[in-house]
């Protein structure tokens, strides 16, 4: 039977327990839940009591919990979210996991390829789910232009072209972004923006055999805007990679941060038959992809539909970011009903880890990565 065609009383929720009040989690992750009818929040937990508890209060989440334990180990949650910031993310995951709790943690996993790695490895050895928040790999737009690629809309592909632009990590940064300032932290253009691009590429195109990156810090400083503090800056913020696939294919991508105007993403498929194209004004925002094709020589470029079949959700008003996350809640309530292996797990994030890891040896040496091995 369909579960969409059973009564909602007699489905089991999956109860949720969020860890981090923050900005993603309301913007983001509750509107998400709200909308699915497979899910309930019933915990939440922040360092702070106050927000925890006016988080609760705003969305009738029954336990606001005042410690880590207490809400991997609360009889109404059967799965942790870890919303924190990146580098707090390895002990609520590492909680999760002993307590025996299926656990979605944000992307990055951790600030570090060998702790994800071990956080793989014991979730693995825990029997529990776990999820990594790479959800932009689920957004209807880019599993519809997967399958035209696949089904030979552009015959054989020869080349990928990625550009991603982003008005965030520039010169000037909210105070509550101040932790994405330190190189240690793994949270600035190339973790955060470069693993979710990076991601949908890889996942959807094919993975490259091998890399050759170079990256560039103009911004050396930025300036804390509520305080006016200043703090010195390493990351790079311009990322430019080249590749080849498996199949002599080449890819092109390069990442920018602290555009002040036109910011977005494009990203371009050359095939022997035809070309295809996506693009959205926002690199992280409201807009929707838009999916553009041609075949044949020297015609327009077509806007391409998404069928409706590839979208996962119940009628909605959510932005275009929040609706990719919401797809990812989805294809994990699959998971849990189906036995499927939809979401995106730790084992990718490990992948995505180790492609950035090769991006930073890349640029440090000055020569080419072969990731085939």
């Amino acid at each position: 039977m369909n579960v969409s065609s059973t009564p909602a009383v007699s489905v089991k929720k999956i109860r949720v327990g969020i860890v981090g009040a923050g900005t993603w989690a309301e913007y983001g992750h509750i509107p998400s839940l709200a909308l699915l009818p497979e899910f309930e929040l019933t915990a939440v937990y922040s360092r702070s009591a106050d927000k925890a508890q006016a988080l609760a209060a705003r969305h009738g989440i029954a336990h606001p919990v005042t410690s880590l334990q207490a809400l991997v180990g609360h009889p109404e949650v059967d799965l942790v979210l870890v919303l924190n910031q990146a580098p707090q993310h390895e002990a609520a995951v590492r909680a999760a996991i002993a307590a025996g709790k299926d656990v979605y943690s944000e992307w990055p996993l951790t600030t570090s390829t060998a702790v994800s790695t071990e956080l793989a490895a014991l979730a693995e050895q825990a029997g529990v789910r776990h999820v990594v928040g790479l959800q932009r790999r689920l957004s209807p737009s880019y599993r519809y232009m997967s399958d035209l690629l696949a089904d030979g809309y552009i015959g054989e592909l020869r080349s990928v072209r990625m550009h991603v632009s982003v008005d965030a990590f520039g010169a000037r940064r909210m105070g509550y972004l101040a932790y994405t300032v330190p190189t240690e932290n793994f949270s600035d253009l190339l973790p955060i923006f470069g693993g979710h691009f990076l991601d949908i590429l890889f996942r959807h195109f094919g993975f490259p055999r091998t890399l050759s990156a170079l990256t560039a810090n103009q911004i050396k400083q930025v300036t804390i805007v509520d305080t006016g503090a200043t703090l010195p800056r390493t990351n790079p913020d311009q990322v430019l990679v080249t590749g080849t696939f498996a199949n002599g294919a080449v890819l092109t991508v390069q990442l920018e941060a602290g555009k002040r105007n036109n910011a977005g993403v494009q990203i371009d498929l050359t095939g022997t038959e035809g070309d295809l194209r996506i693009t959205n004004a926002t690199s992280f925002g409201p807009s929707v992809n838009l999916i553009e094709g041609a075949r044949g020589d020297a015609q327009p470029l077509q806007a391409l539909p998404v069928p409706a079949q590839y979208d996962w959700l119940p009628e909605h008003d959510l932005g275009g970011s929040v609706a990719e996350l919401a797809h990812l809640y989805a294809a994990y309530a699959r998971d849990v009903r189906d036995g499927t292996q939809l979401a995106p797990t730790f084992a990718d994030a490990v992948r995505m880890h180790a492609v950035i890891d090769a991006i930073i040896a890349s640029d440090r040496s000055g020569s080419r990565v072969d990731l085939a091995g």
